[in-house]
């Protein structure tokens, strides 16, 4: 699932995006960064690491430290928020396994597209909330898994479904909610084209 929705976006982006939009190149090249390092791990005191959700958490990172201070906070509390769900959902599965109803990464998807959509109003920010807080879960629920010697991969393609997936439900709800506006416009502008010309 991973590689089938990375494809879509690096297709969306290198050939659909419109060729002026400044971030077209550079989501490009993070798209094909993120498929090319998926597949490679290491050890860091004794838990697996992939490189693909460590480079997820950073970019992350470097685009919430560029807003404003207030902005940095409250992503700060949405990212703990999706964290403290994810390690929550996680926990639940372990335990107690048999509520989980359907294919879990569907389940945790639809939840966490939910989550980001009453957190944040822009696409930017569920997007970053998500690659943040799900991360960072996947760090406290194998520093909870350590503490039993239970072994846990941090970064995994099961988690790279899990963010993926939630990717492409955040985008194509505001695709949605974006739609609207556009067929307005677009409305608003042949009955202002009929008026002029009668």
């Amino acid at each position: 699932m991973f590689y089938w929705i990375c494809w879509f976006y690096w297709v969306l982006f290198a050939f659909i995006f419109n060729k002026q939009n400044p971030y077209r190149l550079k989501l490009s090249v993070a798209v094909l960064v993120i498929i090319a390092i998926s597949n490679i791990h290491f050890m860091v005191a004794g838990i697996e690491l992939y490189a693909s959700g460590i480079l997820l958490l950073v970019i992350s990172y470097v685009l919430i430290s560029r807003e404003k201070r207030r902005a940095i906070i409250y992503y700060f509390i949405c990212s703990f928020i999706v964290t403290i769900a994810y390690v929550t959902f996680h926990l639940f599965e372990l335990f107690d396994p048999v509520w989980i109803v359907f294919k879990k990464e569907w389940m945790m998807g639809i939840c966490f597209c939910i989550l980001s959509l009453l957190l944040q109003k822009h696409v930017k920010g569920r997007l970053l909330i998500i690659a943040s807080g799900t991360m960072q879960g996947e760090i406290l629920y194998a520093y909870f898994l350590s503490r039993y010697d239970i072994p846990y991969s941090i970064g995994s393609l099961a988690f790279l479904d899990v963010c993926l997936l939630t990717f492409m439900m955040i985008t194509g709800w505001s695709a949605l909610e974006n739609a609207g506006s556009l067929f307005g416009n677009h409305f608003n502008y042949l009955g202002k084209t009929k008026q002029k010309s009668s």
